[in-house]
């Protein structure tokens, strides 16, 4: 019998510091559809009658849920999709467009700063994302997905970084930071200064998507691969995602020694411990995350 995923090798006990654990499973959003299964969180973006746009409430919610998901124990990885055939159109034209037109400078300023914490709560939090892309996926959708660690895109989505578009820089919410970072300079300079649409064979070429779906299954196959990082040591996924994040702006022997030490602390866990116990025997793991 496999019971190495109940036998904790380490000695101590598991933290318990207060306030550290908030289970998220029981949220339920006001701005966007919210399902758990077997730790996989599955994020819907519901305004299918607009092409899912955000608002200012909407960019809000998000970022406070993908903060509080750094304290959510039964979270362990998240797909973020859309609702009625389409990942997102970007901001809702009348509800922010419009006033944003209204607003003075630190007005802008303070909306500009709150989209950009919706990505750095993203990047922060310890669970991979994986996007489901159907359909239309521009502006800030498009920044939703880059987003993303992974980004599995149906075989009839676009994606559109289509600030100049409306008269503004390519420079938002990240953008000249992590796109060149998925698919290169010059790639990423192509579609930040033309706005074109990218589809989806040359997404995946260039290496914007994981992967090229069917739309029917678009949404499954990201599940899938959620619930295998889910089932795999969620410690040790969450600290090679805060290592992809972090080396960016390391030197090589700097970012050798992050290595060592993160690995070094993996190494402390039961994780590696049962997968040890487990190759031993001649089983497959089951991990824990502790």
């Amino acid at each position: 019998m496999n019971d190495q995923a109940h036998t904790r090798y380490l000695p101590g006990q598991p933290h318990q510091l207060p306030r550290h654990k908030q289970a998220m499973a029981g949220y339920r959003p006001e701005h966007f559809l919210l399902s758990v299964q077997d730790g996989v969180a599955t994020v819907s973006l519901n305004r299918p009658e607009r092409k899912n746009p955000l608002s200012f409430d909407s960019y809000a919610e998000l970022r406070d849920f993908f903060r509080a998901l750094a304290y959510a124990p039964d979270i362990h990885a998240v797909v973020i999709t859309g609702e009625g055939g389409n990942f997102c159109s970007g901001g809702d034209v009348h509800e922010i467009i419009g006033p944003l037109t209204q607003l003075d400078m630190p007005g802008l300023l303070a909306f500009t700063r709150m989209t950009g914490d919706l990505v750095k709560a993203m990047r922060a939090c310890p669970q991979p994302i994986v996007a489901a892309i159907d359909g239309v996926c521009a502006g800030a959708g498009a920044i939703l997905a880059m987003a993303s660690d992974m980004r599995y895109g149906s075989a009839r989505s676009k994606t559109y970084f289509l600030f100049n578009k409306v008269g503004l820089a390519g420079c938002d919410m990240g953008a000249c930071a992590l796109l060149p970072r998925i698919i290169g300079q010059g790639r990423a300079s192509e579609l930040l200064y033309t706005g074109r649409g990218l589809g989806a064979e040359e997404a995946e070429r260039w290496g914007f998507y994981n992967r090229v779906c069917p739309a029917e299954t678009v949404l499954a196959d990201a599940q899938a691969l959620a619930a295998q990082l889910a089932a795999g040591p969620t410690f040790a996924n969450g600290m090679t995602k805060k290592m992809l994040q972090q080396e960016w702006n390391m030197g090589v022997d700097e970012a050798i020694e992050a290595e060592a030490q993160a690995q070094a602390i993996c190494m402390a866990t039961n994780d590696f411990h049962r997968a040890y116990h487990a190759f031993v025997a001649k089983q497959t793991p089951v991990f824990k995350g502790d």
